[in-house]
């Protein structure tokens, strides 16, 4: 269905176009010439302006959220109206998708038996007095809880991971398999140990 004012148009286009009158384009196009020559009297500023308030107070709100706090205002306005203006400002708010990340196998955990049979590693975070953020990698020995390695960094990237165990390969520790997180284990692909198992 083409809207009024795109008719409107096009009326206009005819007369200029094909040099018709008024009456005979608002025939050809099917629209009344009240139509035609109506003009609107809304008057939104006052809309927009409280609107781009509370939008700027409220930066997280969306529509519904923003059309309800307009009316504990004691505004009136219909929710149409709003919206019509809430679209024609770019307000709307993209929505965030949650990634949703592979489930997980479950397994028991079991209490090794000797030194050396199974490590556990994973990262800890945290952010320092000025805001910065640093990552700590540990490793451990699940069999005394021995704490193998302990790397602290602003970035601890996958070349650094394999680095430590290296260090620790030589220091002639090797176990038997290694326990830690899925994006962990995708990012030891480089390590000539293999992912997960050490032989």
């Amino acid at each position: 269905m083409v809207k009024p004012s795109v008719q409107r148009e096009i009326v206009n286009f005819i007369c200029k176009k094909y040099h018709l009158s008024e009456r005979r384009s608002c025939l050809t196009i099917g629209i009344s010439r009240r139509s035609y020559r109506y003009t609107s009297i809304k008057n939104d500023d006052e809309l927009i302006e409280v609107l781009t308030q509370l939008s700027q107070a409220h930066p997280g709100y969306g529509f519904w959220k923003l059309y309800h706090k307009l009316r504990d205002l004691g505004y009136i306005w219909n929710h149409k109206r709003v919206h019509r203006v809430y679209v024609a400002l770019n307000m709307s708010i993209r929505r965030r998708v949650r990634k949703r990340l592979p489930t997980r196998v479950k397994e028991s955990i079991n209490i090794p038996l000797e030194p050396d049979e199974c490590w556990s590693m994973d990262f800890m975070s945290d952010s320092l007095y000025d805001g910065r953020r640093f990552r700590i990698l540990n490793i451990a020995d699940d069999y005394n809880r021995e704490l193998l390695s302990m790397e602290i960094d602003t970035s601890i990237c996958s070349a650094k991971v394999v680095r430590v165990l290296n260090n620790l390969k030589q220091q002639g520790r090797k176990p038997k398999r290694i326990r830690l997180t899925m994006d962990l284990s995708l990012s030891l692909k480089t390590f000539n140990y293999g992912p997960k198992k050490i032989k």
